[in-house]
């Protein structure tokens, strides 16, 4: 028995290494920031840094396990699916998504709940949801938005 468990261990170390030479989830490059929204005020975007842009923007902030597979896959797959949907930091293209923004924020379906325990800066209070919908609001009903279907 004890034998299995040391085969099982060195298996899943093994697997482990071997998942870092995918190359996938490496690609940790910030794209520069092109066009901003209009905000109503800085506290409004404050509150979008710490909750939105790490998937929402091209200031994405990559700790350490994002540089481990296979959460690296994760977290890249989420950067990427947040910036296609909806990018503060490209605001001159049309936002796919812009218009859900408010509304996932108010029913707190963002950020995600797997997200939020690992960046506690993410959590926000009932007012600050509050007023990040209500900037979030603002800046999507924006004839600049160009949203796409």
């Amino acid at each position: 028995m004890k034998n299995w468990l040391h085969r099982s261990l060195f298996g899943v170390v093994a697997l482990g290494v071997a998942a870092q030479a995918v190359p996938y989830g490496r690609d940790h490059t910030n794209p520069a920031v092109v066009a901003e929204p209009a905000w109503s005020d800085v506290g409004v975007r404050a509150l979008a840094v710490r909750a939105c842009y790490d998937c929402h923007s091209n200031e994405s902030r990559w700790p350490w396990y994002s540089h481990v597979a296979p959460v690296s896959w994760l977290v890249q797959s989420d950067v990427v699916e947040g910036r296609q949907a909806l990018n503060f930091s490209d605001w001159n293209r049309p936002q796919k998504e812009a218009s859900e923004a408010a509304k996932v924020t108010s029913s707190q379906e963002m950020p995600p709940a797997f997200y939020v325990p690992l960046h506690a800066e993410s959590r926000l209070s009932a007012a600050e949801r509050d007023r990040l919908v209500r900037g979030l609001s603002a800046i999507t009903a924006s004839a600049a938005v160009g949203e796409v279907d």
